[in-house]
């Protein structure tokens, strides 16, 4: 076994590069989706603090410290923090989304980085480069091969999320090559995540992003402090990949390759509804059907095209998805959301409450949808909707969207995710005023020194 590993493994390769990356050297572009990941981070901190789920993340861990859980007067050691502040800020399923995954970097990294970085190294330039280099990692590796973590049962985000995690902490701690790629081995053996959420609409995919965020800074202080990870954790034959994806084959230079001079961070999707991404243009199409003025009661059939992919987790067991048994597992329900982005104009927080997703008028266009899977649908690589109305009177009506509204081809602008900010904290109970305040503090964060004191309440 010894003489068949590599000379220089994929670790190895990657950790140069992210050693040769400086800090203040990132293109405005990354720059500023980190500023954004920071911001929609935060704000969905805010949003889910007064969430069971939240508070119940919050009283299971019992390691007090001093990092801050956004939100929350009680202070955590920084494990702790990452941990409930990835919880929360992927608990509502509003957070961004990586298309060429789908992963979901932010309530990972994010997370993982301040609590490092408010413990042992409270400096904004290292925190920028660290989330910038976690959030590509993380993205990286779910182009290593497309679809087979999910395929084999896995949630990504929670499998390269406890890598990314690892070595954006490793970098805004400034870990030598050597250490990141023994953070890189140690996360492989923290990293996990079943999807059986989707049975029943259970919380633990809540808990996904939370627990890569602490994995992957835990990994990161054993490294620093001397412990030996296999270097081979990506490529080897009892590596990631072979775990979570059932093989050792895939394209390792899209991770490496142009790494450090190619960031698809840039190109991150801001969610503009809070569910599952690959549901989102199915709503948007909806919604221009209704705004075409087609009534609810005059549909018959709608017939949606759809990535055999997506099936799996928001279109199947179909009687399920078009009446969700909660309001959980209505954010997988493509059905039920289509049905309530077409009856009320969009989907909002308030359309996961239990007497949301009892709405008569919204479950009775719901019985109506139906799906065909499309062999040329382009998923992952783009998000797209359809759906094909047949109407009492004879007629049909189509509505199509070729991409992701908030991703690479419409993005939202600053103000666009300011302003999903400011929802997010009205939504979690803060004032104006206290909102005014975060956003100026967020804005100055990467140039000055981390102190998130002010997030506790």
């Amino acid at each position: 076994m010894t003489s068949e590993l590599p000379k220089t493994s994929v670790a190895e390769t990657l950790a140069q590069k992210i050693v040769a990356l400086k800090a203040g050297g990132l293109p405005a572009s990354t720059t500023r989706k980190c500023e954004d990941l920071l911001i929609d981070v935060t704000g969905l901190c805010i949003t889910a603090r007064n969430e069971d789920y939240v508070k119940s993340a919050l009283a299971g861990w019992d390691d007090d410290g001093p990092c801050t859980v956004i939100g929350h007067a009680r202070t955590l050691n920084a494990a702790g923090a990452a941990f409930v502040n990835g919880a929360a800020a992927h608990g509502e399923d509003f957070d961004d989304t990586f298309e060429g995954g789908p992963v979901h970097a932010g309530a990972v990294i994010v997370p993982a980085v301040l609590a490092a970085c408010e413990r042992h190294n409270p400096d904004g330039h290292m925190a920028l480069i660290g989330i910038a280099v976690g959030t590509e990692v993380l993205c990286r590796l779910s182009l290593v091969v497309p679809k087979a973590v999910h395929k084999a049962g896995f949630h990504p985000t929670a499998i390269f999320g406890a890598m990314g995690a690892a070595a954006g902490v490793g970098t805004a701690l400034g870990l030598s090559a050597k250490e990141i790629v023994d953070a890189l081995g140690i996360a492989g053996s923290m990293a996990g995540g079943i999807i059986e959420y989707l049975a029943e609409g259970a919380w633990t995919k809540r808990l996904h992003a939370g627990w890569a965020a602490q994995s992957g800074l835990r990994a990161a202080l054993l490294a620093r402090a001397g412990f030996v990870g296999p270097r081979t954790v990506f490529e080897g034959a009892h590596g990631l990949f072979h775990g979570f994806a059932h093989t050792t084959e895939g394209d390792y230079g899209a991770l490496t390759g142009d790494f450090g001079t190619r960031w698809v961070t840039d190109t991150l999707a801001f969610k503009p509804y809070p569910c599952g991404t690959m549901a989102q243009p199915y709503i948007d199409c909806a919604r221009r059907l209704a705004a075409r003025g087609v009534r609810a009661e005059d549909i018959t059939e709608i017939v949606c095209e759809v990535a055999e992919a997506t099936v799996h987790r928001l279109w199947e067991p179909l009687a399920d998805k078009r009446r969700p048994r909660n309001g959980y597992a209505a954010k997988f329900a493509t059905p039920y959301l289509l049905a309530t982005g077409f009856v009320h104009g969009g989907v909002g927080l308030g359309a996961f409450t239990e007497e949301a997703i009892g709405d008569a008028g919204v479950l009775a266009l719901a019985a109506k949808v139906k799906f065909v899977i499309d062999p040329q649908n382009p998923y992952p690589t783009s998000y797209t909707g359809h759906l094909r109305a047949s109407l009492k009177d004879g007629s049909v009506v189509e509505e199509r969207q070729p991409h992701l509204r908030g991703g690479a081809q419409e993005p939202l602008t600053r103000q666009d995710v300011m302003q999903k900010f400011a929802l997010n904290a009205r939504h979690g109970g803060w004032t104006t005023a206290q909102s005014d305040a975060t956003l100026g503090l967020l804005a100055t964060l990467y140039s000055d020194r981390i102190d998130l004191s002010t997030l506790r309440n």
